[in-house]
C-alpha cells in the first residue's frame, strides 16, 4: 500500500511540474498565430482645403447692360402757325408745341433752329439771336407727363412778303441716335413795319395772356354791356345827389 501511495504521489508531482511547461508552450503557439495575422492599414483621410476669407466673400457679379432710352409712346412735337400778317398792332406768331405723354419714362429733348431773311427779327422764350447768321436756335426739354408751348414772335422793319424756315430735331434724352425731324416753311406778309422791331417784347401782347382776358379768351360782350350799364347807373345816381 505504501508503494502505491508513493507511485501516486510521484505521478502527481510530475504533473504539477509539467504544467508550467505546457502553459509556456501554449503562449508560444499563440504568439506564432499572432505573427501570421496581416494587419490592415487604416486609410489616411485626405486633407480638406478651406478657402480663404477673400475667396469665400468674392462673388462674381454680372455687369448690368445699360437700358437704351426710348419712348413708349411717341411724343408730339409740331410747329403751329398762328398769325402770318405783321402790322403796327401785331407780330407774326408761330407756336412750338411739345407734348411728352405720361407713359414715357424719359425726358423729351428738342433742338430748333429758325432761319430768317434780312429785315425779319425772331424772338421767343429760350431762343438766342444770331444776327450774322440770320438764325435763332433754342434747346428745350420736356419731362414725361408734361406739355410745353413756346411762342415765337416775328417782327419786321420793312414791307413785303417773306418766308421763314423752321427746322429741328427731337429725341429721348440720352439717346440722340433715336432722333426725329421737324420742319416748317412759314410765309409772312408785312403790311406795316413793326413799331419796335428790335424790342423782344411782343407787340400788343401777342403770344401772351392779356390782363383783360380769362383763360386767354376775350370777355363776353354781354358781360361788358352789363359792366357799362352798372357804371352808367352809378354815375347817374351820383349826379342826382
Amino acid at each position: 500500500m505504501n508503494m502505491k501511495k508513493l507511485v501516486v504521489i510521484c505521478i502527481i508531482c510530475l504533473c504539477v511540474a509539467a504544467m508550467p511547461a505546457i502553459a509556456q508552450e501554449n503562449n508560444t503557439t499563440t504568439n506564432g498565430n499572432e505573427t501570421n495575422v496581416t494587419a490592415t492599414p487604416t486609410p489616411t483621410p485626405e486633407p480638406t482645403v478651406t478657402p480663404t476669407a477673400n475667396e469665400t466673400n468674392v462673388t462674381e457679379t454680372a455687369t448690368p447692360v445699360p437700358t437704351e432710352a426710348k419712348f413708349r409712346v411717341g411724343p408730339t412735337v409740331m410747329l403751329r402757325p398762328v398769325n402770318d400778317v405783321i402790322d403796327r398792332s401785331q407780330d407774326g406768331l408761330v407756336e412750338l408745341y411739345m407734348n411728352n405723354p405720361t407713359a414715357n419714362d424719359v425726358t423729351l429733348t428738342a433742338d430748333v433752329q429758325v432761319s430768317v431773311p434780312s429785315g425779319i427779327h425772331v424772338y421767343g422764350e429760350g431762343f438766342g439771336y444770331g444776327a450774322a447768321a440770320g438764325t435763332v436756335a433754342g434747346a428745350f426739354t420736356v419731362p414725361a407727363g408734361t406739355v410745353r408751348t413756346i411762342h415765337i414772335n416775328i417782327k419786321a422793319d420793312k414791307i413785303g412778303d417773306f418766308t421763314v424756315h423752321f427746322t429741328g430735331l427731337y429725341w429721348p434724352e440720352g439717346n440722340k441716335d433715336a432722333f426725329q425731324q421737324i420742319s416748317l416753311t412759314h410765309p409772312l406778309t408785312v403790311k406795316e413795319p413793326s413799331p419796335k422791331p428790335l424790342d423782344k417784347e411782343p407787340t400788343g401782347g401777342a403770344g401772351e395772356t392779356s390782363a383783360d382776358t380769362a383763360n386767354g379768351l376775350p370777355l363776353p360782350s354781354g358781360l361788358l354791356s352789363v359792366i357799362a350799364i352798372v357804371v352808367a347807373f352809378g354815375a347817374l345816381m351820383l349826379r342826382k345827389k
